[in-house]
């Protein structure tokens, strides 16, 4: 059987202030801290993934929170609004705890038959909840302040921001096997038969806006899931005969990863379901420790000494 891509995996963003951070994601939004580990590139800058109470691939919003980092702008070759899935009936819990918070956000609108609210995180990160035609099947993590009446799901999908919408779209119909399925103006809707969440992408076709700046409350990159090693490689060698510059595997010790730039600018990801959050920490205690790749367990010592103090993960 030919592989699939199997919807978004995760998505990532820079954000400033860690501990701003963590409390916004923990306490305002009610999502888990599932692991906390640092960047693989700069060990003195944490990396958070936030999830439901599993870490389920289509659940996990994950930072770099870098301290002081300059402020990114919204324009295309970025991913620029990232949707997740409520129950029917929440947004009045919603608008009520944004304004409780002082959290910036929107009236309720409509958009391809579903209602969708859209707020802004501390950095200015753009966000939306989204109710689902279709009633969202997967178990979130709940608080004391956030009922699985009112709790976040995981991810409706993503939207990207671009100059040119043919390119793109062609990597996800001719490579990941998305379709069309609606447009709304300048705005068209893929979505995949392969999984029945966090299946949406769209295509928002802005010629004449100035490319946006990824940095602080901007997406980093965008990753498509695959349930195996195998089904990686499948798309790692159809991109790279697309005359895409993939890179090789890189184990991210949670899964396996290849990065590409598709011709719009996003920086896309395909990663392995397996082998997930519980590789190096049982399903009770993610997130509770410090977990450092293991190239860095040497410097430990150092690392923790660098890295900004964190209180509480969750009210």
């Amino acid at each position: 059987m030919e592989p699939h891509i199997r919807g978004i995996h995760h998505v990532t963003a820079i954000a400033g202030d860690a501990q701003r951070n963590l409390h916004f994601y923990t306490h305002t939004l009610g999502l888990r801290l599932v692991k906390k580990t640092v960047n693989f590139d700069d060990p003195g800058t944490y990396h958070f993934y936030f999830a439901n109470e599993t870490g389920e691939p289509g659940t996990i919003l994950t930072f770099f929170p870098w301290e002081g980092i300059t402020q990114g702008r919204r324009g295309t070759g970025q991913a620029t609004e990232t949707a997740f899935t409520v129950p029917d009936g929440s947004f009045d819990f919603w608008m009520h705890r944004f304004e409780q918070e002082n959290i910036i956000y929107n009236k309720p609108a409509q958009r391809f038959h579903e209602q969708y609210l859209t707020f802004l995180d501390p950095d200015g990160l753009k966000l939306e909840l989204v109710i689902p035609e279709n009633t969202d099947p997967r178990k979130p993590y709940t608080t004391n302040d956030i009922a699985e009446s009112n709790a976040i799901r995981g991810f409706q999908g993503v939207t990207l921001s671009l100059n040119k919408l043919e390119p793109t779209a062609r990597i996800l119909t001719e490579v990941f096997g998305y379709r069309q399925t609606e447009q709304q103006v300048n705005r068209y809707r893929y979505e995949t038969d392969a999984i029945a969440t966090a299946a949406t992408v769209d295509l928002v076709h802005l010629p004449d806006e100035r490319n946006g700046v990824v940095a602080g409350g901007s997406v980093h990159h965008v990753a498509f899931r695959v349930e195996s090693e195998e089904a990686q490689l499948y798309f790692r060698e159809k991109l790279d005969a697309m005359g895409m510059s993939i890179t090789p595997q890189i184990d991210r010790d949670y899964f396996k990863s290849v990065y590409f730039r598709e011709p719009g600018g996003v920086l896309f990801e395909i990663a392995t379901d397996p082998p997930g959050f519980t590789a190096n920490e049982p399903l009770e205690a993610l997130g509770t420790s410090l977990k450092l790749p293991k190239m860095y367990e040497s410097r430990r010592k150092e690392i923790e000494k660098v890295l900004p103090p964190l209180e509480g993960l969750k009210d």
